[in-house]
């Protein structure tokens, strides 16, 4: 008897499934697994991600060492930020399945992007505005990454987006780049900033 599934019961397999059973899945779909299957459908939270890379890649290990073996806390406004970069380091090597960055002539690299809105800003939009919001960065001549983040800034009249440096959260396209900002959106914000509350206490 065969069995059909559909692409969402596939996903849903997947996610869910042991590690025999995602075996089983990606050597039944062979060479359309990634299509079917595609990376942003099997990655969605950093659970996923340490299963897409499994236990002894090294990102996963970087992750697991400073999370339990220095109790660093996600919650903890004096270390949050530590704890954001290993696990968005974990969550783009899932995504970018196996690319990194080569340096070479003409390589583009892509980046979380955000425009830094006022919440009133935000409020006045209308949903399509909303949706039309900008979410990447390239990284060339012009743009680069600060820590893996890419902002924009007005220059000699012109715009330019600036930072630099940070290639171990580059991303191999734009889609991924679009993908992880929206979908990892509170990570990224840890990542660079102190939370309000830390603030007001230091002032204190």
């Amino acid at each position: 008897m065969k069995i059909e599934f559909s692409d969402e019961q596939l996903v849903a397999l997947y996610r869910t499934g042991g590690d025999e059973a995602r075996k089983a899945i990606k050597e039944a779909l062979g060479d359309e697994f990634s299509e079917l299957i595609p990376v942003t459908k099997r990655v969605q939270t950093l659970d996923d991600a340490v299963r897409e890379l499994g236990d002894d890649q090294p990102a996963v290990k970087a992750w697991r060492s400073i999370k339990y073996g220095y109790s660093v806390s996600e919650k903890d406004p004096d270390t949050a930020d530590i704890m954001a970069y290993v696990t968005l380091r974990v969550i783009t090597e899932a995504l970018n399945e196996g690319w990194k960055p080569q340096f070479t002539e003409g390589e583009r690299r892509w980046y979380a992007w955000y425009d830094f809105l006022t919440k009133e800003e935000v409020e006045g939009m209308s949903d399509e505005e909303k949706e039309e919001r900008r979410v990447v960065g390239r990284a060339s001549v012009n743009a680069f990454a600060d820590g893996g983040l890419v902002f924009s800034h007005a220059y000699n009249v012109s715009s330019v987006s600036s930072a630099f440096g940070g290639s171990r959260l580059a991303f191999k396209n734009e889609e991924l780049a679009e993908y992880a900002a929206k979908q990892f959106g509170d990570i990224y914000a840890d990542f660079c900033f102190i939370p309000k509350a830390a603030c007001k206490n230091e002032e204190a």
